[in-house]
Parts: structure tokens; sequence; C-alpha cells
């Protein structure tokens, strides 16, 4: 069983590291799509980079595995 963090600074350095992962996985996708698209120009690239932040294919509900359930679940 895991347990839950709850100092304040550990909370902060973990989500300052989400935002530093995220923000690397953003460049890796702009490094990707221009080595894929060498000849598109910067607006075309960050068109389709929003594109991609916005509808990330294979991942259109969520990055949790299990189906899409609505919100709040109900009690059974």
């Amino acid at each position: 069983m895991r347990v839950a963090v709850t100092d304040p600074m550990r909370l902060a350095e973990n989500l300052r590291l989400a935002f530093e992962l995220h923000d690397a996985g953003v460049a890796l996708m702009r490094q990707n799509l221009r080595r894929r698209l060498p000849e598109a120009s910067e607006e075309d690239i960050d068109m389709r980079l929003a594109d991609w932040l916005r509808e990330r294919p294979g991942a259109e509900f969520g990055d949790a595995e299990g189906r899409p359930v609505p919100w709040p679940r109900r009690a059974p």
C-alpha cells in the first residue's frame, strides 16, 4: 500500500517535477514534428503541436488504464 505524501515541500517538488516533465514532452514532440516535417513553418509546427496537445492520439480519454466512466461516480 502506498502512503500519501503530505509534506508541503515534497508536494511542491512533485508538482514542479510534473511541470518539467510536461515541458520536456512538449519539447520532444516539437522536435519530432520538425524532423517529420522539415519544410513546415514555425506557425505550422505550433498549430500541429497545439492540435496534438488537445487530441493526444491514443490517450483520448486520459492516461489511466480502464474504461471511461461518468463523473462524479454514483454509489452502487
